[in-house]
């Protein structure tokens, strides 16, 4: 019996290997390229720098000189002190950002979405991303110059109301609130983008469901709303979770002082310090490792706890 057209022309489309559509659509595969490229040499190669872990490395002698000595660099880590003491005020600070960062960016976009001037909306969503793209340095060199003890503007305007001073970066609980509220103030924006997107997705029809039932707009928000996103809301914490014992180095140097070392030094401050300024870089490597390893385990964790009450996850 002989084989339908259909069924011959669809042998055919099968049998068309990579060099057919390398050839028909090269340049999408030439955009492809550069990114492919960026993450290879960033993301994966890195990945043989590890072994310096678990050896005894110096720039000097290089891999071929350097002796295997195992678990050895992290038992010396995890005896120190002080590693216990970055440890700490890396898990503190990063919770109170979950805390009161992670929460900023759901509000905001439901607010946002509640704004019906779309110009009026466009020109606030602008002003919220900039922050983004500012500098920690620039951010840091800011919020200095305004909240300095005698010369800052916050300080002159409180002692003009007839307040007094308020040390916000010279006294460790007032530098934490700041420390949190100026990351709150950088990333909110940013972070309603994808929450936008996700309410941009919701049906219509729920609303107008909502509406004919005599709900009031705050109902809308807790009935319709918030259970539509939470599938994003999920996937966000588990990847904010995976973070938690990894920080930037940026914001927490450019914002510290002597004053509040005890508090703001930090995993990344430890390793610049203990590991490249003083070429331990087997150090440096193995905390790096460690924090690798744990925000792994957070993340495989809390995707665990959030399939068990019923969301997808992520893996």
């Amino acid at each position: 019996m002989k084989k339908p057209v259909a069924d011959k022309l669809t042998n055919v489309k099968d049998k068309k290997g990579f060099l057919f559509y390398l050839k028909r659509d090269w340049q999408l595969y030439v955009l492809l390229a550069l990114p492919l490229l960026f993450a290879i040499v960033f993301y994966y190669l890195p990945f043989f720098g590890l072994s310096i872990a678990f050896l005894d490395y110096s720039v000097v002698g290089g891999f071929a000189n350097a002796k295997f000595v195992g678990l050895e660099v992290f038992e010396k880590i995890f005896t120190q002190k002080e590693f216990y003491v970055v440890l700490k005020n890396t898990l503190v600070l990063n919770l109170l950002d979950l805390v009161c960062g992670f929460p900023a960016p759901i509000i905001l976009a439901i607010f946002l979405n509640e704004i019906k001037n779309k110009y009026f909306k466009r020109v606030t969503q602008t002003i919220l991303y900039l922050p983004h793209f500012l500098s920690w340095v620039i951010i840091a060199g800011i919020f200095y110059q305004l909240l300095q003890p005698n010369t800052g503007l916050v300080n002159i305007i409180i002692r003009s109301m007839g307040g007094e001073e308020i040390p916000f970066l010279t006294d460790p609980l007032h530098w934490l609130a700041t420390y949190v509220f100026v990351g709150v103030w950088q990333g909110m924006g940013w972070g309603t983008i994808i929450y936008l997107a996700a309410i941009t997705g919701i049906n219509g029809d729920l609303y107008e469901a909502a509406t004919i039932d005599g709900a009031g707009r705050w109902r809308k928000i807790w009935n319709v709303t918030l259970p539509s996103i939470r599938g994003t809301i999920v996937v966000m914490l588990i990847m904010s979770l995976g973070r938690i014992v990894g920080i930037s180095f940026e914001r927490p140097y450019t914002m510290s002082n002597t004053m509040v070392t005890d508090i703001s030094d930090v995993i990344s401050t430890y390793v610049y310090r203990v590991g490249l300024q003083n070429r331990k870089y087997n150090i440096a490597t193995a905390v790096g490792l460690f924090q690798s390893v744990v925000g792994m385990v957070f993340v495989l964790a809390s995707d665990r706890f959030a399939k068990a009450l019923g969301e997808d996850g992520i893996l």
